[in-house]
């Protein structure tokens, strides 16, 4: 079944973009093509004005689980890419050292995956993309199953992290307050075969602090994304399925 008509998206060097849409709607699929980890069957992706042949050292990507080797510290983890690279372990030590710093994880380099929250979790899942220092991050709602309170707290860290660093973001979520708090530009998706059904520029500057979703212009563009979402629903009652390229 076809996930995705043809997509025409530019993200901007340095810039947050969410994907919103209904289930389904193939933004994991566009996500994982822009991460060079499932290949288009027509069109191309770009990155940095070349065509994208697979994946690259320059992006990092992090899902909604930490995907964290039960059996290996909060360090070895996230020295695990470096292993994959065949870097040595001692070239990258203090980097990988500044960024549990970074994330408030210096004094648990120690701990195994099982002794950590949930949150401290994805702090780890984080840090093990952020410490090579990748151009893009590529995220797949990785703060989805994290209670409300903690998941607002890593979105304000999330921004802390990459705005400074001038890291391009692609975060994909179904939480659009979420997605409005946390971009510059939020790209509205239909229901499969998904294509783009609006994109809705955040005027919001930095740094953005969780106070800024009391404001009116903020309740403004949650509802006016939501209003884009209803009007490009899926009303047919078709099954999801699976979603192919």
């Amino acid at each position: 079944m076809e996930a995705l008509r043809p997509v025409q998206l530019q993200v901007p060097e340095g810039s947050f973009v969410s994907l919103v849409g209904p289930s389904g709607c193939g933004k994991t699929t566009l996500l994982n093509m822009i991460a060079g980890l499932l290949p288009p069957t027509s069109g191309r992706v770009l990155f940095e004005g070349e065509p994208l042949a697979g994946p690259s050292r320059d992006m990092g990507v992090m899902f909604q689980r930490p995907v964290l080797l039960p059996w290996r510290t909060v360090e070895k983890n996230v020295m695990l890419p470096a292993e994959i690279f065949g870097l040595e372990p001692s070239s990258v030590q203090e980097r990988i050292a500044e960024t549990l710093e970074m994330v408030g994880l210096a004094d648990f380099s120690n701990a195994l995956p099982q002794h950590l929250s949930g949150g401290m979790q994805q702090r780890v899942a984080l840090a093990r993309v952020l410490a090579y220092r990748p151009k893009v991050l590529l995220m797949d709602e990785p703060f989805g199953a994290l209670d409300e309170f903690t998941r607002e707290a890593m979105n304000v860290e999330l921004l802390s992290l990459t705005r400074p660093a001038g890291i391009t973001v692609v975060f994909v979520t179904h939480n659009i307050s979420e997605a409005v708090f946390l971009s510059q530009r939020v790209v509205v998706m239909s229901s499969r075969p998904g294509r783009v059904a609006g994109v809705i520029d955040v005027p919001f500057g930095d740094p953005r602090e969780i106070d800024v979703m009391r404001e009116r212009t903020f309740t403004d563009l949650v509802f006016e994304v939501r209003e884009l979402l209803d009007k490009h629903e899926d009303r047919s009652g078709a099954p999801a399925g699976s979603e192919t390229a």
